[in-house]
């Protein structure tokens, strides 16, 4: 089997904040368990939203040239792909919702059987509404969700605060397991089975 590649978005505008404890607490477990992880911070980035200008279909990429069309190759590569965030009036960062709609959109290449994962981090109220939001992108993309023993959150406010969640960073930990096995899964499968079969696509309005 291939080695395996995650690649993990940190969603936060802090570099060593309470949301890259969880995504450490990740790598971890897929570092022993041998699969690459490489981690971009998106937080901290000048990422301007989606125009609708649909100018990637013609150029292949964004016609914004920033950390997206960094992250295109990348993603297109990865066979799991991880997205936190900390929680800003129970939604993900703005910034990091700015980067995942023009990631999505622009990039062109099947993301059918990459597994994705999102998790968040807040202070109190608000992990679910941001975890199902950052869902939304893998479930319209034929993307595997993966899942853990409790929703993908961890609590903290205080930089660091995250370490004491002891019921949060197991969660971390459980997470990536799971997201291990399921990719492991997945390529097995590819090689002896192959993807699902595809059909046309099948686009309309509600008015026709």
């Amino acid at each position: 089997m291939k080695e395996l590649h995650v690649l993990m978005l940190n969603g936060s505008p802090r570099a060593n904040g309470n949301t890259s404890i969880a995504l450490r607490e990740m790598e971890k477990i897929f570092t022993e368990s041998g699969v690459a992880v490489e981690t971009v911070q998106v937080g901290n980035q000048a990422v301007r939203g989606c125009v609708a200008c649909n100018g990637c279909a013609k150029l292949g990429k964004c016609v914004f040239d920033d950390v997206v069309n960094e992250l295109a190759p990348k993603f297109e590569q990865a066979d799991g792909l991880v997205v936190a965030s900390p929680v800003y009036y129970a939604s993900a960062n703005a910034t990091l919702v700015a980067c995942l709609d023009r990631l999505f959109y622009s990039t062109s290449f099947d993301k059918t059987m990459k597994v994705g994962a999102s998790v968040a981090c807040a202070r109190r109220g608000g992990c679910s509404a941001t975890f199902d939001e950052l869902n939304k992108y893998f479930t319209i993309s034929g993307m595997p969700v993966a899942s853990s023993q409790y929703w993908n959150s961890i609590h903290g406010r205080a930089a660091g605060e995250a370490e004491q969640d002891g019921e949060g960073l197991q969660t971390m930990r459980v997470l990536a397991r799971n997201m291990t096995f399921l990719m492991r899964c997945i390529a097995l499968g590819r090689e002896q089975f192959g993807l699902p079969e595809k059909e046309a696509r099948i686009a309309t309005h509600f008015i026709r």
